[in-house]
């Protein structure tokens, strides 16, 4: 079977696909004909060097991937042969409170990743997709879609007629809206493309703010809502927006920090004087993902998906993640 590797720092030119012997499963584990994977911001930082924690140790690629059932080991009882599956970003994480060990379980990082023809999981790192979803479609969720479930109903769960603030359309801002939506909350969305504002406002989104013609979005998110702000923001933009995401937030909001990111300076008084919560948190676990699942599968939710390119192009796949022009997912299909 075929699969991709990489080399941590040498860039999208160091992505190169060997052939490897076809995995056996073991007891407790399922073998899975890969079928799709996504691709985050997460994956480019590996790629270039940056992501924390990764030395120049080569690994195949890629936390999301999605796949079909094709064998399983002795004692494995959560799966049959022909279940279309995808694996949990962290291997070990089921549930509860994430420990160090969890963290060295993450797919295409601390283990090897999904961007291969076959991969091997213990039944305890998967999850059943959706039935109405493709493979494609259901790739999306194990990073970007359990990120952004875990923002709105992790630690303080969304009520309706609330408001959230999203940055960006990448693929957590996405998934962010379209949950918030199901939810009955209020979404105002930011980007520097009124063509993707647009796009949003016909998903349902109440307000939209090009940031780049309106550079104080805090102060005119705040004007949006009446001076009271929003209850929670999903932060995933980078140096200098965290500020500004403060700002737009309401007495005793929450701030909902996400990614590996660098800020700049900020002012801690606005947190304090008005009770807000800055929360960090990595992904979510498996029961996360499972609950995620089910009201993906309620409400017929549809990711979505920019582009879906052929495994042989992956490193395509790449630079157009790199470009920062996507809307939503970018897939790679692996097989059919």
């Amino acid at each position: 079977m075929r699969r991709y590797v990489v080399t941590p720092g040498e860039g999208i030119g160091g992505l190169r696909i060997e052939t490897a012997a076809p995995p056996q499963p073991a007891r407790g584990q399922v073998l899975v004909a890969m079928k799709a994977a996504s691709l985050n911001y997460r994956d480019l930082m590996i790629l270039g060097g940056q992501y924390p924690g990764m030395d120049a140790t080569p690994v195949v690629p890629l936390s999301d991937g999605t796949g079909e059932v094709i064998a399983i080991g002795e004692g494995v009882s959560r799966f049959a042969v022909g279940d279309r599956v995808a694996g949990i970003f962290l291997q070990s994480w089921a549930g509860g409170t994430i420990t160090d060990a969890d963290i060295g379980s993450a797919l295409g990082g601390g283990i090897d990743g999904v961007l291969a023809e076959q991969c091997l999981f213990s039944e305890q790192g998967l999850v059943a997709i959706p039935d109405h979803l493709t493979y494609e479609q259901a790739a999306t969720l194990p990073c970007a879609g359990v990120t952004a479930w875990n923002a709105l109903f992790g630690a303080r769960s969304l009520i309706a007629g609330q408001t959230v603030l999203t940055l960006g359309t990448g693929g957590v801002s996405m998934f962010a809206i379209q949950f918030a939506l199901a939810a009955g909350a209020r979404v105002i969305a930011t980007s520097s493309s009124d063509a993707k504002l647009a796009r949003v406002r016909d998903m349902g989104v109440a307000d939209t703010i090009n940031y780049s013609a309106t550079p104080e979005w805090g102060a005119e998110t705040r004007r949006l809502t009446g001076g009271r702000g929003v209850d929670t923001v999903v932060e995933v933009g980078g140096p200098g927006t965290l500020a500004k995401s403060i700002e737009a937030t309401a007495r005793d909001g929450i701030v909902q920090l996400i990614g590996v990111l660098s800020f700049a300076q900020i002012d801690p008084l606005p947190i304090l004087t008005s009770g807000i919560t800055v929360r960090g948190f990595m992904v979510g676990p498996r029961e996360m993902f499972e609950a995620m699942n089910r009201a993906i599968s309620q409400h017929k939710i549809v990711p979505v998906i920019d582009r879906v390119f052929p495994f042989e192009d992956a490193a395509a796949a790449y630079a157009h993640i790199q470009s920062a022009g996507h809307f939503g997912k970018v897939v790679i299909r692996i097989a059919d």
